[in-house]
């Protein structure tokens, strides 16, 4: 007798409509060895995710988990249900973190679909959702927007009506929250003697280091967030694909381009909205990544603490110091690889 399926064959593009909610499995307890190991697989040095002592001196209440390794989590669970059968992830907005996560923390993920259109082709689809991370407490660590391009279980299925959501350019910066209080803070130990004042609105600071990607890496980095995306593990399933093998999980390009912005950034290390976010290229295994920043805009939170608006761009295997990015037809120049715009918290003098 055949049993019925089990499994989760995921969600296609039919199977959502605006003002689904989406309780995600599982809850995940974040440790120090999982600090230990993003740090391993994304090199990050920003020192308040590195010292304890740093990060107590700094305003947190100890060594908290860097905002994007959470959010790395948070999406990560909703993998299975949003993106199992997804063509790519297109682009973030309005993310915005609200409390930090501290070791023994555990995280909850929910979805909200708030936009859905069908593609001209009519094999595939953009989904929009809003996704909120909670902690063991119920409360609101973080939140933001994606849109991913799914695939339709049948061509032939009507398309739904099209609602596209409308969102912000960015967070204002009058609606930042969770910065610290940044009055002791060590520039010698933070490795940068700049701060909020030394930066400038339009200035662009090369970040001058590279880092090679390897599979065995990505692979462990993405499963260390419990996603389960078949374009970043099946090297099987993927020699049919576009590409014929496996994809870079997105979320590693934002963590090592953040990571390489620590030279020429240090001291902005805590993020504290996400704007807006496009992975512009696919990465593999063998590439090597490198970034640069520009500073879009400026804004005093308190006495001690401001936060920049950066625009990271990550490119493959070329110079970071040619500031590559988009032409005169507003197209990305070719080697972009991620156009990533956020606010972070930086010390005031």
């Amino acid at each position: 007798m055949a049993s019925a399926q089990k499994s989760n064959p995921g969600n296609y593009f039919e199977d959502f409509h605006v003002g689904m909610d989406i309780v995600h499995a599982t809850p995940q307890t974040l440790t120090e060895g999982d600090i230990a190991l993003y740090r391993a697989m994304a090199g990050n040095r920003f020192a308040q995710y590195s010292s304890a002592e740093f990060a107590k001196a700094a305003g947190l209440p100890g060594l908290a988990i860097d905002p994007l390794h959470a959010f790395h989590v948070v999406f990560g669970k909703s993998v299975p249900d949003i993106s199992l059968n997804a063509v790519a992830n297109l682009g973030y907005a309005d993310g915005r973190f609200f409390l930090p996560v501290m070791p023994g923390d555990t995280l909850n993920t929910v979805s909200k679909v708030i936009g859905i259109k069908e593609n001209s082709n009519g094999k595939t689809g953009v989904v929009w959702v809003r996704t909120t991370g909670t902690n063991q407490r119920a409360e609101p660590v973080m939140s933001f927007v994606r849109w991913v391009m799914v695939n339709k279980y049948e061509m032939d299925n009507p398309a739904p009506e099209a609602v596209v959501p409308d969102l912000p350019a960015a967070v204002p910066a009058s609606e930042l929250s969770g910065f610290p209080d940044m009055k002791t803070w060590d520039m010698a130990l933070s490795g940068s003697p700049y701060t909020y004042d030394d930066y400038a609105v339009g200035e662009k600071i090369n970040h001058v280091d590279g880092m090679t990607v390897e599979e065995a890496e990505h692979q462990i980095a993405t499963r260390l967030y419990q996603n389960t995306a078949k374009v970043h593990f099946d090297a099987h399933g993927q020699k049919d694909s576009r590409f014929g093998k496996r994809l870079i999980y997105g979320g590693v390009v934002i963590s090592i381009a953040r990571s390489l912005a620590f030279n020429g950034l240090a001291n902005a290390g805590q993020i504290l909205a996400i704007n807006a976010g496009s992975h512009v290229s696919p990465l593999f295994a063998g590439d090597t990544i490198y970034a640069w920043s520009e500073v879009l805009d400026k804004a005093t939170l308190s006495d001690t603490c401001g936060a920049l608006r950066l625009r990271l761009v990550a490119v493959k295997d070329q110079d970071p110091g040619a500031f590559a990015y988009k032409g005169d037809d507003g197209k990305y120049a070719g080697g972009v690889l991620l156009d990533f715009d956020y606010w972070a918290a930086i010390p005031r003098r």
